[in-house]
């Protein structure tokens, strides 16, 4: 199904791609679908020109419909540098051969941002517990199926922890991406959606407008680590080193001001080395939904849900030991 996603935005002619995509002299830089191509296009375009003189090589943007259609970008070498959220960047890591280098920093310091659940401020509906309620007369603004704060993160820690699953709690669900759902929740399209903080500021900046004046906040999930920026495996030692470079410095040379300019129009406040080590919290999250399937799935024989079990329970564990690993050298 991604390869279809992922031939189709080609066909339609939503980017133009370079002839061979193993030519040096260009590289493509893939954003995931936030909020409109013309918007990110607009607030990227000067971090992707500054790249392109740093590197001496042409680089281009490189957008899809969905988030798959970027990993599946990346997958087929169409895509060597990306821009991803965490959920994104580990199915980039696992099928498209790609590699964590650096994460953001956003324009407050924070090392990550939150999954929001929310509803116009006029509405009726005050908690996770009315939503619940009323779900068959509500409609859902959901996120992309590969989206961490739009669909990993609520997905595990408000509605499996609720014991629902939107897809049946809901009379109608809209899968879109975090600008369209604050749009949709604003416009009295759908009646609840879910969405970041990062969108918020972003609409902020767009806007003029502070979104917390017209919606409430009815769920907010625990820290997000900061989307991660992926680039492929297969990249030359020294072409890797002067990307991460790039990334980690900027906004810290002679350019300093022009760049901190840019950054503060991407709600950043720079960018931070980092590694596939940052996907941890999600693989976690992953694993113990699929714990959970397990558990509950009546079709499974004995045996079989035993040595299953055993296996997600030996992975968690691992990833345990990983997560261990990671912030003690990060102390």
């Amino acid at each position: 199904m991604l390869r279809r996603t992922f031939l189709a935005v080609v066909a339609s002619g939503v980017v133009a791609l370079p002839a061979f995509a193993q030519d040096a002299k260009t590289l493509n830089i893939g954003f995931i679908s936030t909020e409109s191509s013309s918007n990110l296009k607009s607030a990227w375009q000067p971090v992707i020109d500054d790249l392109s003189k740093t590197l001496g090589v042409q680089v281009k943007p490189f957008f899809a419909s969905d988030y798959a259609g970027i990993i599946e970008g990346m997958r087929f070498n169409k895509v060597q540098i990306a821009w991803f959220g965490n959920k994104s960047a580990m199915e980039a890591v696992d099928r498209a051969n790609g590699e964590v280098f650096a994460s953001v920093i956003d324009k407050d310091g924070n090392p990550g941002y939150w999954s929001l659940l929310i509803v116009r401020k006029d509405s009726d509906l005050k908690s996770v517990e009315d939503v619940i309620k009323r779900g068959r007369d509500l409609s859902y603004g959901a996120g992309d199926p590969n989206s961490t704060s739009g669909t990993a993160v609520p997905g595990y820690y408000l509605w499996t922890a609720n014991k629902v699953d939107p897809k049946t709690l809901f009379k109608a669900v809209r899968i879109s991406n975090h600008e369209t759902n604050l749009l949709s929740v604003l416009n009295k399209q759908v009646d609840v959606a879910v969405n970041n903080t990062e969108n918020f500021e972003r609409y902020r900046i767009n806007t003029g407008k502070n979104a917390y004046d017209d919606v409430r906040v009815l769920w907010k999930s625990p820290l997000i680590p900061a989307d991660p920026m992926v680039y492929r495996k297969d990249l030359s030692p020294e072409m890797k080193k002067k990307i991460q470079a790039f990334f980690v410095n900027y906004g810290k040379g002679a350019n300093a001001a022009r760049e901190k300019e840019t950054l503060a129009a991407l709600t950043y406040q720079g960018f931070r080395p980092s590694s596939d080590a940052q996907l941890v919290p999600i693989r976690q999250i992953e694993l113990a939904k699929e714990k959970a399937k397990i558990e509950t799935d009546t079709t499974l024989a004995a045996g079989d849900k035993e040595k299953k079990l055993a296996d997600v329970t030996r992975r968690l564990a691992d990833l345990d030991k990983a997560a261990a690993a990671a912030a003690t050298t990060q102390q």
